[in-house]
């Protein structure tokens, strides 16, 4: 009888650690949706004339397709493609093919090609640290069961993140890194902007081949943050939004 007990326990183990079934390589596809006219403008300028025309000659939403390679030791988030019918109504929300996120969780480390306001910076420091909250709301994402998160960037922007423990690789889209699990899904509603998983492939993907840079000016993410500040000081009230944007 006892032999009989230890045979159903071990049929009961192994049938439960099957169905946990973790994923620690693939390729996930992403899409970036931005409402324009809520990311930058603010209410005051959305009530005149010369902003009316313009949200008669552009989308009040742009999206694009990125792409995140990913495996225990490190992620890589880039440009799948870029929609030819998407008109920008500031280049910042425009996308480069030559721009990409490299984060290295074994060191801690990222390297962020990034083109910003015509200078191409090569940004190499230690991954963003995030103050996450876990929440109790779940949802669904590309068949995944994700956990709600929130911090903020720059003092203010609050950040929402979904995550899923089905994937432990501490990663996500654009600099976003340190929950438990995969990030799929990123809302900041302050600036319109949404980054949502549309599928995941669990096949291993190619190795991805690091763009060249053209003059390449070498940086940290402060330096970067020091950069940008200097170059909007005159740019008035939209100066705050530009820069909470080009931190994401």
């Amino acid at each position: 009888m006892r032999i009989i007990y230890i045979v159903i326990l071990f049929f009961i183990v192994g049938t439960s650690a099957a169905q946990v079934n973790f994923i620690n390589a693939g390729s996930i596809t992403f899409e970036r949706r931005i409402s324009q006219f809520a990311a930058l403008i603010n209410a005051e300028a959305q009530e005149n004339v010369w902003m009316e025309e313009l949200k008669k000659q552009f989308p009040k939403v742009v999206a694009d397709n990125y792409t995140l390679q990913f495996n225990n030791k490190e992620s890589f988030y880039y440009l799948t493609k870029e929609n030819p019918d998407n008109k920008y109504i500031n280049m910042i929300f425009k996308p480069t093919e030559t721009n990409y996120v490299n984060q290295k969780h074994e060191s801690g480390m990222v390297t962020n090609a990034a083109s910003v306001f015509e200078t191409n910076y090569l940004v190499n420091d230690s991954l963003v640290k995030y103050e996450w909250k876990i929440t109790g709301e779940v949802r669904d994402i590309a068949g995944f069961e994700c956990k709600k998160a929130v911090t903020k960037i720059c003092d203010s922007v609050v950040v929402v993140a979904f995550y899923t423990d089905q994937i432990p690789v501490q990663a996500g889209p654009e600099n976003f890194n340190g929950l438990p699990g995969m990030i799929l899904g990123i809302a900041v509603p302050r600036l319109g902007t949404t980054i949502f998983a549309t599928s995941i492939s669990l096949q291993a993907a190619p190795n991805y081949v690091l763009p060249t840079l053209s003059k390449p000016k070498k940086s940290t993410i402060k330096q970067l943050d020091a950069d940008l500040v200097k170059t909007t000081k005159d740019w008035g009230k939209e100066a705050a939004a530009i820069l909470w944007f080009l931190k994401l």
